[in-house]
């Protein structure tokens, strides 16, 4: 039978196929119950396999016939088993299957009832007791992977690869951009080109021209003027020069 609720933890899945999630009924070294609810509203009991018991073939095979039988026997079949409405419920000990799922993370949904064993019923046959040999003849075993209680979880979808489509209509998109871009460069050049070209050219500057100075030409002394003689130095070396008196008289010196 189920036992008390309590709430998801970290790591529980949010939901199972069809089923969400709401809160935890049962936790074993096989396998995880919750308590779930249906699109129409129905409350469902989830068993789903701990994460080593889906990773061991042996013991997810265990689980995934014991619910095939059940949606057998029940009329029911195929992976997606549903519950016929209005039909009788079968007289056996094991739940009705509602929707089961057999690959990597198998889990199995069946009506819950607080008074009745729900998906647990699945999860008993997976842990074998003894040896595997049939009756006990010697010790409980248990499998290296009991100590594990983490659900196992389903691999998240692939992501579809975008269509062939968008991948032309991207290529044809970035060859259109590149030429229209040429074609805009080729324009900005032949503007400024034609800009050059029509712009007037520069006035060259004259040839600068150096003339040679000529040097001084020495004073000529015109005729009947005396030559001023320099003044003599104050030692009273140096040649007197004439006087005036002297040449107004014209006598000689």
């Amino acid at each position: 039978m189920a036992g008390v609720a309590s709430p998801l933890q970290y790591g529980d899945p949010p939901r199972l196929g069809p089923f969400v999630l709401q809160a935890r009924l049962r936790v074993g070294p096989a396998g995880l119950v919750y308590l779930g609810c249906g699109s129409d509203g129905r409350a469902v009991s989830v068993a789903v396999l701990t994460r080593g018991a889906a990773l061991d073939p042996v013991a997810r095979d265990r689980f995934v016939t014991g619910i095939r039988e059940a949606a057998s026997r029940s009329g029911v079949r195929g992976w997606v088993a549903r519950a016929a409405r209005g039909r009788a419920a079968v007289a056996d000990t094991a739940p009705q299957v509602l929707a089961m799922d057999g690959g990597s993370a198998p889990w199995v949904a069946t009506p819950y009832e607080p008074d009745r064993a729900g998906a647990e019923r699945f999860l008993e046959s997976v842990l074998v007791g003894g040896t595997l040999i049939g009756e006990r003849h010697g010790p409980d075993f248990e499998p290296h992977w009991a100590d594990d209680r983490s659900p196992a979880l389903p691999a998240p979808p692939r992501e579809a690869p975008p269509p062939v489509e968008t991948h032309r209509s991207v290529v044809v998109a970035g060859v259109v951009l590149t030429v229209l871009l040429v074609l805009l460069a080729v324009m900005v050049w032949l503007l400024l080109r034609r800009e050059e070209d029509g712009a007037p050219l520069p006035r060259p500057l004259p040839a600068t021209e150096f003339v040679p100075t000529p040097p001084p030409v020495p004073a000529t002394p015109e005729p009947g003027r005396p030559t001023v003689s320099p003044s003599p130095s104050r030692s009273g070396t140096g040649t007197p020069g004439p006087r005036r008196g002297d040449e107004d008289d014209g006598a000689p010196i």
